[in-house]
């Protein structure tokens, strides 16, 4: 699909900030159409002084209010007419981080086939009603699409492919105001176009202006979800068929999308501190078997894995739907078991001590040392007690923006509980230097060796893990390399209502050598032996819900071009 871009603003009494959304605009070089909703004085005479056609900007005046989705649906004609493919929607009233635009622009041109939305990222600025309205529609559209995809419909700052936007349009029903952009997306996934989300940050501004109507506008969002809940009913058979058509080859585990991570953390948290853990453990199972029965993808990850796992004890048999489920619910325990770690309700004395002995012992010892996790188990007990035991300065890798999130969100309920979290894609000198200093105060430096890079086969080697061949991270063994210090290999587990913290030695230290032997082979080898070890011991506790031994394809083709070369 050709890619070009027009930009819509629509605006209705919105002008003190938009200004600087123009600017930022025409820094893309965009034609940029604004689409005065029928504004008043003195928005009016002020939107009109942005009129200027010779510079890529044209001012459309609405006769009169129609609404937000009136005027983008305006916007979108506009656009067509002029030829463009694809129309970038953001609001006037500067909420909006102006900065994500390259990014967001960037993913539109790599998925052109694709609806590019903003998953908000809100501030404290953001009413407490509006949050918590946001979450029920969060809720009803995973419903009208069987799908957590889309993270957030209702944020305005988004990239249509303007034909499969054009189609919905012109055959089918749409909202005109606040039920706009919820209805738009929503139907185009349902005929089959992607919806990819980028997380940008949302701040209300002190002199912001809502347009929200509180009745009429609820009372349309009210019809518009019943209208999608009995269309997802009616449709049914074309939803899933178009669900189908998805592409086929396994994804990076950093494509599979964490479902709604974010927005479950928040209620759960919020259900956990209201009525406790047994509470939320009951509340928590038809949500957990909403996902179980939607999630294909991840349904399938457990399967080979426990498959794997069957065969390496010498079984050739098929999980049952019933161990998949309790799978399942063993990561809805460990997600309490993380609130329970960070709010404080899990204490010393509820690990088991007939391994804590070199844990102590390594407390104290500095410099610090370089510790390999995995998602196995549950890391966060060891962050959460582990000032009570003198671990108290903790640095975590984290491979994605979720993660940081995720802490930040926990991080709020316990300070006390807080370890520093780098999010980390390339490590250069000046990560280096910081880690060094960090690992002299006695830091101890934690990060999985069980996920690849984002960039798919850069820096991974295969190793064997339960019975096949596995892709396996080299990006901490070659920071243990540079920094010269000792590696653990550390995993925190349940064991009946207690936990266990196992704890053991890697190596001291791993030296780099020239290849074939470059040294990260025996280190990498003996993680790979210790995590299949605790795999078998406690098996329900692997929460890597995506195909593990799925090899990249960026490695298939590098293989293939050694190959032809030798």
């Amino acid at each position: 699909m050709s890619f070009s871009l027009a930009a819509i603003v629509p605006s209705y009494n919105h002008y003190r900030h938009i200004g600087r959304v123009i600017e930022a605009l025409q820094a893309q070089s965009l034609r940029i159409f604004i689409i005065d909703d029928g504004s008043q004085e003195p928005a009016k005479s002020a939107l009109e002084k942005f009129h200027d056609p010779a510079r890529g900007v044209t001012l459309h005046s609405q006769p009169e209010n129609g609404g937000k989705g009136a005027a983008v649906m305006a916007g979108f004609n506009l656009a067509a007419a002029e030829g463009f493919t694809h129309a970038l929607q953001i609001d006037a009233d500067g909420q909006h981080d102006i900065d994500a635009l390259p990014a967001l622009i960037q993913l539109a041109t790599v998925h052109p086939d694709s609806l590019i939305s903003g998953q908000p990222i809100y501030d404290e600025t953001i009413p407490a009603s509006r949050k918590f309205a946001r979450w029920i529609t969060h809720i009803w559209v995973w419903i009208e699409t069987l799908s957590t995809t889309i993270t957030d419909s209702m944020c305005g700052y988004r990239i249509y492919p303007l034909a499969a936007a054009t189609e919905v349009i012109n055959r089918e029903q749409v909202g005109h105001y606040m039920d706009f952009d919820t209805e738009i997306m929503v139907r185009m996934n349902w005929r089959g176009t992607p919806v990819r989300m980028l997380p940008i940050h949302v701040t209300y501004p002190e002199d912001n202006i809502s347009n929200f109507r509180l009745g009429a506008d609820n009372w349309l969002i009210t019809k518009m979800h019943t209208r999608l809940v009995f269309g997802m009913l009616w449709r049914l058979p074309e939803i899933l068929r178009n669900r189908r058509r998805g592409p086929k080859e396994p994804r990076h585990w950093g494509r599979v999308n964490e479902r709604g991570a974010t927005l479950g953390l928040k209620l759960l948290f919020a259900f956990y501190r209201i009525a406790g853990r047994r509470f939320c453990w009951y509340a928590m199972q038809p949500v957990l078997l909403y996902f179980f029965v939607t999630s294909r993808e991840q349904r399938n990850a457990s399967r080979i894995y426990w498959r794997r796992l069957f065969a390496t004890r010498g079984k050739a048999e098929e999980p049952s739907l019933h161990q998949l489920w309790r799978h399942y619910r063993s990561f809805g325990s460990m997600a309490l078991d993380k609130l329970a770690a960070w709010l404080g309700d899990i204490r010393s004395t509820d690990i088991l001590d007939d391994n804590l002995g070199e844990l102590d012992r390594l407390a104290v010892r500095k410099p610090g040392i370089l510790v390999v996790t995995s998602h196995l188990g549950n890391v966060d007990i060891l962050r959460a007690v582990g000032a009570a035991r003198g671990i108290d300065n903790i640095t975590v890798f984290a491979h994605t923006r979720n993660a940081v999130r995720f802490n930040h969100i926990l991080s709020k309920a316990n300070p006390a509980a807080t370890v520093d979290i780098m999010e980390v894609q390339d490590i250069g000198p000046a990560t280096l230097i910081e880690l060094e200093e960090k690992l002299a105060a006695g830091n101890w430096i934690v990060i999985a060796g069980d996920r690849i890079p984002l960039e798919g086969g850069k820096r991974i080697r295969n190793l064997d893990f339960l019975g096949a061949p596995a892709p396996f991270s080299e990006g901490a063994w070659i920071i243990a390399a540079l920094l010269g210090c000792p590696v653990y290999g550390l995993h925190c587990l349940r064991d009946g209502k207690k936990y266990r913290i196992l704890f053991e030695k890697i190596t001291d230290r791993v030296i780099r050598r020239r290849a074939p032997n470059d040294g990260l082979e025996a280190p990498m080898t003996e993680y790979a032996r210790i995590l299949q070890e605790n795999c078998q011991e406690y098996p329900e506790q692997w929460y890597n819900f995506y195909d593990f031994w799925a090899i990249p394809k960026q490695q298939i083709e590098t293989d293939k071009n050694l190959k032809e070369t030798i």
